[in-house]
């Protein structure tokens, strides 16, 4: 019997992110995927937080009566994973994550939020601007954007994981980092894979931090082999 994987997309994504994979890795894993509350046309009123996607994560669980999960979480999804393992540690048994930044204060969440321009990006990114489109359609992507930038604000205000909650998360956890992200630091991976107690640390070489800049095989091999 194939174990159960849930794979948790990234900030500004949805489970689209996936889409590349899901054939292929069904053939090792009972597969599961989510939109985040908000994300992928899925209208939403609350504030874009860490905790509510941990509680649509609880709640996607506790809805398919799942009682014994894995979870690969790409980038903010990796952050939202551990967070659940600390939220309910009995249903989680491993966790896998890729370029997941783990460093959050004032001055690291105003860079980030300084690239969530959505009229500069539609001014100079316009491709990606109509993937972010047709990514959360008919939902506004500027909304979600905008939703997006004021949760990194707070992150770096606080509303965080600690040293001592990623010590108190027992559960095997592999930290990947590409050795090409520009996004997210090997030192901020390292810290927090030393700070977790069941923690493993893979570089992946010629590995950007856009997941769909990864090839496939390559991302695979990765969930699967770790």
């Amino acid at each position: 019997m194939k174990e159960k994987l849930l794979l948790l997309h990234g900030a500004l994504g949805s489970k689209n992110q996936f889409n590349s994979i899901k054939e292929k890795l069904g053939k090792y894993f009972d597969t599961y995927f989510l939109n985040f509350e908000g994300h992928g046309g899925e209208a939403t009123s609350k504030k874009f937080s860490i905790e509510l996607f941990t509680e649509n994560v609880i709640d996607f669980l506790e809805t398919r009566s799942i009682e014994s999960i894995n979870i690969f979480g790409y980038s903010m999804g990796g952050y939202v994973a551990l967070n659940t393992a600390l939220k309910i540690p009995q249903k989680i048994k491993k966790i896998t994550t890729l370029g997941t930044k783990f460093k959050w204060d004032i001055e690291s969440s105003e860079k980030e939020v300084k690239m969530l321009d959505p009229m500069k990006i539609e001014q100079k990114i316009p491709h990606y601007a109509e993937k972010l489109r047709q990514e959360h359609q008919p939902q506004d992507w500027k909304l979600v954007m905008d939703k997006t930038a004021t949760m990194m604000i707070a992150m770096g205000k606080g509303a965080k994981l600690t040293n001592e909650d990623f010590k108190e998360i027992v559960q095997p956890v592999i930290i990947g980092i590409g050795n090409l992200d520009t996004m997210v630091s090997y030192e901020e991976s390292e810290l927090v894979s030393k700070l977790l107690p069941n923690s493993k640390l893979i570089k992946l070489e010629g590995v950007e931090h856009p997941v769909d800049k990864i090839p496939s095989d390559k991302l695979i091999e990765f969930i699967i082999s770790n």
